[in-house]
């Protein structure tokens, strides 16, 4: 009973159980920035956060409200109901999405608009959130959206400079050249470090709620008009590559310079819109008189030990739940890979226990057989978004260097990949993914998106791997082995010619 009278016994509860919540999401989170299959940025973004944090803390407070104090505490106990749902779902982002609440209730729980360095709570954890891995969230939701949006908007910006393109999707045709508008360059990336850096210059100002929305659409719009332009001047230097010296723009370093020169360009409004806002800006809080309170502290007692025990016993309970993820699929059948592939005979092989997590966790199916020296690899499932992963993932976390070479053509499309594995070995990666109803597609956002419109649908991912060095004939039959081995639905579409990507 005296330990029950102990007015700090709650707030201590409070705190453990959120650390109980928050350390799944947390470990997590951190594994996706040191995994180089996500090939994040995101422990520079956390870095970032709590730089600006530190350095707005650090300084003079203004004013204090308790009634802040008391919104933060009661947001760090609301993201328990969230973790709760992530946890129960089995959706690690849901999770890691609640630490940016996290970071909001810290910052009102530390006054930082209050300072003399003051910055924007909200805007801090906006920040926070692309510490998450949301490229590829975006890539596997959105990117075949933004795929025909960016080959759209070059086509049109190419029309109104008078060059004779014939634009049909993502497919471009300028004289003799035609190139695709690739997933790569559906801007996902350019698109995040734009809203980053206007996220961070907005956590600096404080903008009000309009200009914050004009902030957002300009970044939006320039995304948008630099992606454009990036492929304008990538198709420019294909089409008229004997007049640049026979440069490669598709190679490195042109390509890498290429998309910081227009990323620097769409930048530049940005630091305009920034800096008319910092002018036209009301002084700031260090130059009012500063302020103290009776109620600057936390109160103790704002928590009773009760209830602290209680909701420390509920954040127990959370974190011991087991995961009912909501795209769970009945367990795939281990697809059955041929016997011979021309005069190979198959050797199974065994998944890693990372391809075992990748694909067949929550019902999914693999195989994978050597036949001579080329590899297969078959995944299927019903829940893309769980199992299907492209090889730049899976590969890069087994400890290839992986490149993405573009996109064959045919009726029968493939993402062309370059791997090292890390014996030095260097491989030629082909993947494609076929649905029940005869989609073919060479990206798993492509896949994901015509699987939203028709759940249930089931789709396969076929990989194969050949020696980089082996002829091309022989590569060539061995995948027209495969597709005759594995009697696949025959394609509903076609891309007529093998064409580069950009």
């Amino acid at each position: 009973m005296r330990l029950l009278s102990n007015p700090r016994l709650g707030p201590a509860s409070l705190c453990l159980g959120l650390l109980l919540l928050a350390a799944h999401p947390l470990v997590w989170l951190v594994q996706t920035w040191l995994d180089p299959a996500y090939d994040s940025y995101g422990l520079w973004v956390a870095l970032l956060s709590l730089g600006l944090l530190i350095w707005s803390a650090s300084s003079p407070l203004q004013r204090a409200d308790a009634r802040r104090r008391r919104l933060g505490l009661g947001l760090l106990a609301l993201t328990a109901t969230v973790r709760l749902f992530g946890q129960s779902l089995g959706i690690n982002t849901l999770g890691a999405l609640a630490l940016a609440v996290d970071v909001y209730a810290i910052g009102l729980l530390l006054h930082v608009d209050r300072r003399a360095r003051p910055l924007a709570p909200g805007w801090l954890a906006l920040l926070f959130i692309f510490a998450l891995p949301l490229e590829r969230v975006l890539q596997r939701g959105l990117g075949f959206a933004l795929q025909q949006l960016s080959a759209s908007s070059a086509c049109t910006l190419l029309n109104l400079g008078g060059a004779p393109v014939h634009c049909a999707g993502i497919q471009m045709q300028w004289h003799e050249q035609v190139v695709l508008v690739d997933l790569p360059c559906s801007g996902t990336r350019g698109l995040l470090l734009l809203l980053l850096f206007q996220v961070t210059l907005a956590t600096l100002i404080r903008p009000s709620l309009r200009q914050a929305l004009g902030g957002m659409l300009l970044t939006l719009a320039m995304a948008t008009l630099g992606n454009s332009l990036r492929i304008v001047l990538l198709a420019i230097g294909l089409v008229h590559r004997a007049a640049l010296g026979d440069v490669d723009v598709l190679a490195e370093p042109w390509h890498s310079a290429i998309g910081l020169l227009t990323l620097a360009l769409s930048a530049g409004p940005l630091l305009l819109w920034a800096r008319h806002l910092s002018a036209a800006r009301q002084p700031p809080p260090s130059l009012l008189p500063p302020t103290t309170t009776a109620t600057d502290g936390i109160q103790p007692r704002l928590v009773s030990p009760r209830a602290g025990l209680a909701f420390l016993l509920l954040c127990a309970t959370i974190i011991s739940l087991p995961p009912q993820p909501l795209d769970v699929v009945h367990a795939q059948p281990t697809p059955l890979l041929p016997g011979h592939l021309g005069a190979f005979a198959a050797q199974p092989g065994l998944l890693t226990a990372q391809e075992q997590s990748y694909f067949t966790r929550y019902g999914g199916g693999a195989a994978r057989a050597a036949y001579g020296p080329y590899g297969l690899l078959v995944v299927s499932t019903r829940a893309p978004l769980r199992h299907l992963h492209a090889p730049e993932e899976c590969l890069a976390g087994a400890g290839h260097q992986v490149r993405y070479l573009g996109q064959s053509g045919g009726p029968r499309p493939s993402a062309l990949y370059r791997s090292r594995d890390v014996q030095g070995h260097e491989w030629r990666i082909a993947v494609s993914y076929v649905s029940t109803r005869g989609e073919w597609t060479a990206h798993v956002a492509e896949a994901v998106w015509r699987w939203l419109q028709a759940p249930g649908t089931g789709w396969q991912m076929v990989q194969r791997s050949a020696p980089w060095d082996a002829p091309a004939p022989a590569v060539d039959q061995f995948d027209q082995a495969v597709w005759r081995a594995l009697e696949l639905p025959g394609p509903a579409f076609a891309i007529a010619t093998s064409t580069p990507s950009l």
